[in-house]
């Protein structure tokens, strides 16, 4: 028989209490939240058509920003003072048939916008160039109009009848 010692006892005794009692460790630890605030759905609505109303073939004919029942009309709503980028799909022609088409164009100073503090469409806040996105900020209260307007260029030989194209506006948050 195999006999132990008091020390070889102590000892197998000891190696059983480490064995069975787990690992103490000094532990400390913190949690956080993941949060969010989701910005309200943007809208976006054309409220007036750019109209150019008769046109005489071989006459240009213009309409400015600022002439209220003429020219073209957006409004923004989303969330108050939020920065926004604008982008406008605008044609090169407008068409009255497939056979048909009539040039249009439109300058760097051919809309404008009011955040509401400025004077609406007669008196804008500012004026911005329609041909390449631009960033704005949504009035206080999460309001923006846009104004635009444009040449036509008839030819003397243009097709009479009635031409149209849209105009397209896209606006987003830009996270600012």
């Amino acid at each position: 028989m195999y006999r132990l010692s008091r020390c070889g006892c102590f000892l197998a005794t000891l190696s059983i209490i480490v064995l069975a009692v787990p690992c103490l460790k000094a532990q400390e630890s913190a949690s956080i939240k993941a949060t969010a605030t989701v910005l309200p759905a943007m809208r976006v609505m054309g409220i007036h058509d750019l109209m150019f109303e008769t046109v005489i073939p071989g006459a240009n004919k213009s309409v400015d920003k600022a002439t209220i029942g003429r020219a073209g009309e957006f409004e923004i709503t989303g969330q108050d003072s939020a920065e926004i980028s604008i982008d406008l799909e605008l044609p090169q022609y407008i068409y009255r048939d497939s056979t048909a088409s009539m040039r249009i164009s439109f300058n760097s100073t051919d809309a404008s916008y009011d955040d509401g503090s400025g004077g609406g469409q007669s008196s804008p806040v500012g004026i911005f160039d329609p041909n390449g996105p631009t960033t704005l900020r949504l009035g206080d209260t999460g309001q923006m109009s846009i104004w635009i307007g444009g040449t036509v260029y008839p030819t003397i030989t243009q097709t009479g009848g009635d031409y149209s194209a849209d105009i397209t506006l896209t606006a987003s948050y830009t996270g600012n």
